[in-house]
């Protein structure tokens, strides 16, 4: 580590943002992690809990990231990133810091924090970029529909090559194809550019930023979506859910396989455990009751 260095909060899925007091002569009124200066985990770990109240044995250093060089009033000065998490989000601001709030990581975005005033190109990407030196991202990626799995697994078969790709290997953490969400695949990297890297697309959209790139696109992978996701909208997908789950008693469905496809029917209960539901036939000249897996039937008008 280098002598200063901004500590970034952790508890489970939220970060810790701490707001600058308007009287501070750097960064008044803006948002940061905690800002210190020393060299050691120890140094890091009494400032946190100083800035903030958290005790120490509430507090795990985790890992460090590379400084940055950050132009602040014509000096360089170096500063690195590093990752703490907490078991107790009861925090009281104290020193330069007057506020607190905890924040997806994805709406990092939303607020003015430390550096965006600096008159450096992207200045107000560096925040986001030292945390996710640290920490990670989730970015989406938009593929052709029905072209989802096939693209998950071109990029994955890319990171596994010997190419220039595998420079990036560790910096994407994961691949993931949710199976709710159509035409889209979900990566978690450390920065949006590895991402671009990864399935061809350096630069964006914009033709003049990707001129005299030697890159490969990856084909139905159309373009990185902007910003970094959310992952209070994300999560919920990745959750395994049963198959009965969205199947109320009084739903009408149809089934989508076996002998009766097609039909239609009430369902009269829903047996979780065994994520099957019992439903009559309507539309039959004799009454029916059938007993089938909720996968094999979708609802097409729920209950009022």
């Amino acid at each position: 580590m280098t002598d200063a260095f901004i500590a970034f909060i952790r508890h489970e899925e939220e970060l810790l943002l701490l707001q600058r007091s308007e009287s501070d002569s750097e960064s008044s009124g803006l948002w940061d992690g905690v800002y210190g200066i020393g060299d050691s985990e120890e140094d890091v770990l009494n400032r946190v809990s100083e800035c903030t109240g958290l005790a120490l044995e509430d507090l795990e250093y985790v890992r460090d990231g590379p400084a940055l060089g950050i132009d602040i009033d014509g000096r360089l000065q170096d500063i690195a990133p590093c990752l703490v998490i907490t078991t107790n989000k009861e925090v009281t601001p104290a020193g330069r810091y007057v506020d607190s709030a905890w924040v997806d990581p994805g709406h990092i975005q939303n607020y003015s924090c430390i550096f965006s005033d600096l008159e450096m190109e992207d200045s107000h990407k560096l925040f986001r970029e030292m945390y996710g030196s640290v920490a990670a991202y989730l970015f989406i990626v938009k593929t052709g529909i029905g072209s989802e799995m096939r693209v998950a697994d071109e990029m994955k078969a890319r990171l596994s090559g010997q190419g220039s790709l595998s420079k990036i290997q560790d910096e994407i953490f994961a691949i993931l194809n949710p199976t709710t969400m159509r035409g889209y695949v979900v990566v978690e990297s450390s920065a949006l550019h590895h991402v671009e890297k990864l399935i061809g697309r350096s630069g964006g959209r914009d033709p003049k930023a990707r001129r005299g790139l030697n890159q490969t696109p990856l084909k139905n992978a159309k373009t990185v979506l902007p910003g970094e996701a959310p992952l209070g909208d994300i999560l919920p997908m990745l959750e395994p859910k049963a198959v009965t789950s969205g199947i109320e008693v009084g739903c009408i469905v149809e089934i989508v396989t076996g002998a009766f496809k097609g039909e239609k029917a009430r369902v009269t209960s829903v047996a979780e455990t065994k994520e099957e539901v019992s439903m009559e036939l309507y539309e039959q000249p004799i009454p029916m009751t059938l007993k089938m897996r909720g996968d094999h039937v979708r609802v097409i008008e729920r209950v009022e």
